[in-house]
């Protein structure tokens, strides 16, 4: 299991009680080592992708430290313990967690500054609530916004399911559009909805010149979509001498559609209500911006011009 980063300080800091200047990637090396952690757990990202779940952890475990006065950087990607942080070593503690470092003065004026900045009062003060904070804020920033982001596709999906079958026709084709299918909005509109043949709901240019032609299957279920379905469109498409198809749906497909589609000669893509949501969200198709947070980091190849 991957530690989080209060317990990654105290091997952090002893790790460095020999005084060296150590580097990032060698202390990550070496705690993942200590911790035992396999490929799988080092590797593990956050949700964005962006950089993996342990490194971001001894990360933030070198931030809170340092700002302790317990390590020191004077150079970019390392870090060295200070005189305060070999004398904590003597005492041979048991373990270091956030709590334990408001006995630093650096640390309380730390604290204190970010309190007064955002007026936060000291009951609030969720640097210094050791037994809530094992996340990083990077995490926690992370995970609310992918908590945040399923309560609305969920609900997203039930207001989908709620609308009309014309309407749904449309999302589909303002998704496709949006995406880069179809033309112009208007060609795509007229596409959507005109067929109605043989269990074709619609079809649309693959691209703006129209060179491919996508047929389109756009259904409203509330239950799994049977396996028939997917057959008959797929027998749609060959009677039509089409190549690539679409089927989209409010529900899911069952393991079996899945097995089908990448048996068969033909392309056809299965869009369930989950990723229906996910494409919705990506494509500002159906949702606002309500709000805005930018993570900032350093330019590291700024300062090293």
């Amino acid at each position: 299991m991957i530690p989080d980063y209060q317990t990654i300080m105290l091997p952090l800091l002893k790790l460095t009680g020999d005084n060296n200047i150590h580097k990032f990637r060698d202390v990550v090396d070496y705690l993942s080592e200590h911790f035992n952690l396999t490929d799988e757990e080092k590797n593990e990202l956050l949700p964005s992708g962006n950089q993996a779940i342990f490194d971001n952890r001894v990360g933030w475990a070198r931030f809170y430290l340092t700002k302790a006065g317990l390590l020191k950087s004077e150079k970019r990607g390392t870090h060295q313990i200070t005189q305060q942080g070999l004398d904590f070593l003597k005492t041979n503690p048991a373990e270091l967690k956030t709590k334990d470092l408001v006995n630093f003065k650096d640390f309380r004026e730390f604290t204190d500054s970010i309190k007064k900045k955002n007026k936060v009062s000291e009951k609030k003060d969720q640097l210094t609530e050791s037994n809530e904070q094992e996340s990083t804020p990077e995490e926690a920033l992370e995970y609310a916004y992918q908590k945040l982001k399923y309560d609305l596709s969920r609900d997203l999906l039930n207001t989908i399911k709620n609308c009309s079958s014309y309407f749904f026709e449309n999302l589909v084709i303002d998704l496709l559009t949006k995406m880069g299918y179809g033309g112009s909005r208007k060609d795509a509109g007229r596409a959507i909805g005109k067929s109605n043949d043989g269990g074709i709901d619609g079809i649309i240019k693959e691209d703006k010149l129209g060179l491919d032609t996508i047929y389109i299957q756009a259904k409203k279920w509330d239950s799994t979509v049977p396996i028939r379905e997917i057959r008959d469109f797929a027998g749609a498409l060959l009677s039509k001498k089409a190549r690539k198809g679409i089927f989209i749906t409010t529900s899911d497909f069952p393991k079996s559609a899945y097995e089908f589609v990448s048996s068969i000669e033909h392309k056809i893509i299965l869009i369930d209500g989950e990723l229906l949501t996910d494409l919705m969200f990506e494509f500002n198709v159906g949702v606002s911006i309500q709000s805005n947070y930018v993570v900032k980091r350093i330019d590291s190849d700024y300062f090293e011009a």
